[in-house]
């Protein structure tokens, strides 16, 4: 399935990086196989050496230019049909903010030793994310740029380190 140029911030020999197309989160980005592959044996080894290269980058990008608390590098692909890919989750502090007001995701709290601190983990804030900005109708308000300008914003700073 073809990607729209709109979404497509960087491309290699073997990997493209886009933001991700249905996420309502600013800078929450792909980086997926170029070649319909799904499993990392099976890719060529051009591809696995430039892999390392390019997380790094795309980390110190991200980091640089959207300053998120925390940032989530992760594979999840299991759906047929959609070559190895990975996730690149912002977690801003706004984010964090809004699942800590949501009541739903509190009870989830299961590492919390004090009402005034609470903590929280990879997981928790990553189904956060996944269910408030990728499933429902009405995602939590955006505090800083949007997509587009988020998009236009990593797009450069992509094309000035290549």
């Amino acid at each position: 399935m073809p990607i729209n140029p709109a979404f497509i911030l960087h491309q290699t020999e073997h990997w493209q990086l886009n933001h991700h197309l249905t996420s309502k989160l600013p800078g929450y980005l792909m980086l997926s196989a170029r070649a319909p592959i799904d499993a990392l044996p099976d890719m060529p080894e051009a591809a696995l050496a430039e892999l390392g290269g390019l997380l790094a980058n795309i980390q110190r990008v991200m980091q640089t230019q959207l300053q998120p608390k925390w940032l989530y590098i992760s594979r999840y692909g299991h759906m047929p049909g959609f070559p190895l890919h990975f996730h690149c989750i912002p977690v801003y502090d706004w984010v964090e903010q809004a699942f800590w007001r949501d009541e739903r995701y509190r009870s989830l709290n299961a590492f919390g030793t004090h009402p005034l601190e609470p903590v929280t983990d990879g997981a928790e804030l990553t189904l956060f994310v996944w269910r408030e900005f990728g499933e429902s109708p009405t995602p939590p308000q955006i505090q800083g740029p949007g997509i587009e300008l988020v998009i236009e914003q990593l797009r450069a700073a992509f094309k000035r380190d290549s």
